[in-house]
């Protein structure tokens, strides 16, 4: 209960320090480089607050510095603070509007440059696309969870269309991202929270310079395919990297069971040859 009240006071009153920042340093850097910075310093201290360990591999396959359509799937909150904190690529969030109404949150991601999504599919919501991709064009790389909420069991849910539009429209590259592991670490519906390791994995690019609406899905199927691909290589993984700890632990216990007793038993031959010349 105390690791929970700790993190949550460390979320809260960073993320609030940190959004007044970002909202006075709008004018000073419109392109909002010190915002992501500044964003990325608040994953990292929730990361730390809840003493959460986070693997990053594949950012070899990525190559230069974008612009690039970053899609991930979304196990939990913390795949929000992974990604500020340990993706090192220059990004904004493409985000459900209902986000942006929230005081000072709202206020300091509009001054970041976040792009907002709303669901309806007004015609507001199609002149943002428009403009997210003609932005994301000139070179902004934007990350997107396909899914549209966090997952509720686990599982890979159908991704949605809008992301994949902006690709198509933008003619970037789409970058696959595999999350393992947030998931344990805030369960979906509670508020207390466990430590534990979050994995992520970056995949190869997937072109979209010669597809159109007519490939989209064919696109969202070969984007979902690569994803749930590794996350099942990535859980079965992280399944046996438990049973190898658990089996080290074990061995150790019994290794220092072993020494404890040989250093405190009493040898019995010794003791008794004692008694029996006491007896005579």
């Amino acid at each position: 209960m105390v690791r929970t009240v700790f993190v949550w006071f460390c979320i809260v009153v960073t993320g609030a320090v940190i959004s007044i920042l970002c909202i006075l340093c709008y004018p000073l850097n419109p392109g909002g480089r010190i915002n992501h910075r500044l964003a990325g310093l608040w994953g990292k201290i929730a990361i730390w607050a809840n003493r959460v360990k986070v693997r990053v591999e594949g950012i070899k396959h990525v190559p230069g510095q974008g612009p690039f359509v970053f899609m991930s799937n979304h196990q939990g909150s913390y795949d929000i603070f992974a990604l500020l904190g340990y993706l090192p690529f220059q990004f904004k969030w493409l985000a459900k509007k209902e986000i942006f109404s929230i005081p000072i949150l709202g206020w300091a991601m509009k001054a970041t440059g976040y792009i907002f999504i709303d669901r309806e599919g007004t015609r507001e919501t199609v002149k943002a696309m428009n403009e997210a991709a003609e932005r994301i064009h000139e070179g902004m790389s934007v990350v997107i969870f396909p899914e549209g909420s966090r997952s509720p069991d686990g599982s890979i849910q159908p991704f949605k269309k809008g992301g994949f539009t902006l690709a198509i429209k933008s003619k970037v590259p789409i970058v696959p991202i595999t999350i393992t592991g947030s998931g344990e670490i805030i369960p979906k519906g509670r508020m207390r929270v466990y430590p534990g390791t979050i994995s992520i994995r970056i995949g190869r690019p997937v072109e979209t310079k010669e597809s159109t609406l007519k490939d989209r899905e064919a696109l969202m199927g070969q984007v979902h395919d690569i994803i749930v691909n590794d996350f099942m290589l990535m859980s079965q993984e992280g399944k046996e990297e438990r049973v190898d700890r658990q089996d080290q632990n074990s061995r150790t216990c019994l290794e220092g069971a072993r020494d404890y007793s040989s250093t405190t038993s009493p040898d019995w031959r010794h003791t008794s040859g004692q008694l029996r010349n006491r007896q005579r």
